[in-house]
């Protein structure tokens, strides 16, 4: 008998993959089974286009939602909100001649313990009475089931302490309470904790399915042999790759910093630096790359270390970090980068950007100790040379 599976990622490029991985592993699992992804379109993304174009499974198919009639600003917050009510509509539609559609569309967390932090959020709004936005500038410590250690209410996502997104993640988080179960992209010897307490606080089922990695980058790498000729020149384990996610870019005073801090350092460096979008474009635009780097950074930066670092823009992330070479990983700490750098083994330095990161960070360095903290002040707006150089 033939199944048939629906597929609704979010439009970015982490979920995106992630989940078309875990329909992958599906299809060569099952082989009676189908899987049909329906694809938001918001901001052009070639990368992503390319992605989609190279997978060849002839189980899986993609189709594109027609654009709503209505469009919400990426920049603002009721953005989320208005994504998901006018893709509905679209996404009932395109179901209605695949498979019988459940009424309910829910994008799950990537990993166990943010999964309990959002039941605890929601246990606080709902049960407790607590007005979540008056944390926003506390430091008061919460005792969170699917955490070891106190979590300080300033490591919470900034997303949770709005008046515009907070009602979205308390809705969603409902929506999720009522779901038959819950598939995460994590592994039981890495958050065995969370995956416990999920377990005992709820009768819902929570299925830990990772990790789920895109380890195919024969296309990445033959569109950036440059990038990997270079770590070829490089000695084993020298070289530290920064790189900050899809949508992470700094001001320029801040890309100086770490510049100088690279550079009094002395270690090689392969850093992925790319200039933040511009504002028209929305909040969640993917950083485009400089077309001329020096510009930003300081002068004769490139000069002076010539034969030691390399700048770069986009950057093939599981070739780097699967290369011989690199010995560290300064990382913006997005689950999809976490994953990847434990399997290959590779050091993280968590600087988380935005979003559910800085939580990852505490994860990683405080709950785990698989990564050394670069700062924990994650809401200041950066950072000098001499944080990043220590």
């Amino acid at each position: 008998m033939k199944a048939e599976l629906v597929f609704i990622p979010m439009p970015r490029t982490g979920h995106f993959v992630s989940m078309v991985q875990l329909a992958k592993l599906l299809l060569n699992l099952h082989p009676n089974l189908s899987i049909t992804v329906l694809m938001m379109k918001l901001n052009p993304d070639a990368k992503l286009a390319a992605y989609v174009h190279s997978l060849t499974a002839t189980r899986m198919k993609f189709i594109d939602l027609p654009p709503p009639e209505t469009h919400e600003d990426e920049s603002s917050s009721n953005f989320v909100t208005t994504l998901l009510q006018t893709h509905g509509p679209l996404v009932k539609q395109a179901s209605t001649n695949i498979v019988q559609y459940s009424t309910s569309v829910l994008n799950s967390p990537r990993f166990a313990g943010f999964l309990g932090f959002q039941f605890y959020i929601l246990h606080l709004h709902d049960e407790q009475n607590v007005n979540i936005f008056e944390l926003k500038d506390s430091d008061t410590e919460f005792t969170i089931p699917s955490y070891l250690n106190p979590v300080s209410s300033k490591l919470f996502p900034t997303f949770f302490l709005k008046p515009g997104s907070l009602p979205v993640v308390i809705t969603l988080t409902r929506r999720l309470r009522k779901a038959n179960g819950i598939m995460i992209n994590t592994f039981w010897e890495l958050e065995s904790h969370a995956i416990s307490s999920l377990s005992d606080a709820s009768a819902l089922p929570v299925y830990p399915v990772g990790p789920i990695l895109n380890l195919e980058s024969e296309t990445e790498v033959h569109q950036s042999s440059d990038i990997m000729k270079w770590l070829d020149e490089q000695p084993p384990s020298s070289v530290v790759f920064l790189y900050f996610g899809s949508g992470g870019s700094f001001n320029g005073d801040q890309v100086k910093e770490i510049a100088f801090a690279l550079e009094q350092s002395g270690h090689r460096f392969l850093w992925s630096l790319r200039q933040p979008p511009h504002p028209s474009k929305g909040l969640r635009a993917s950083p485009p790359d400089y077309d001329d780097a020096s510009k930003v950074l300081p002068e004769g930066f490139l000069d002076r270390t010539h034969g030691i670092g390399k700048i770069i823009g986009w950057a093939p992330q599981v070739a780097i970090l699967g290369h011989p070479a690199t010995g560290g990983f300064v990382s913006h700490c997005g689950w999809n980068s976490t994953l990847e750098s434990i399997w290959f083994g590779v050091p993280i330095a968590a600087w988380p950007v935005y979003a559910e990161q800085q939580l990852n960070a505490f994860e990683l360095v405080r709950e785990l100790g698989l990564a050394v903290e670069i700062k924990m002040d994650y809401r200041r707006d950066g950072m000098d040379s001499g944080e990043l150089k220590s």
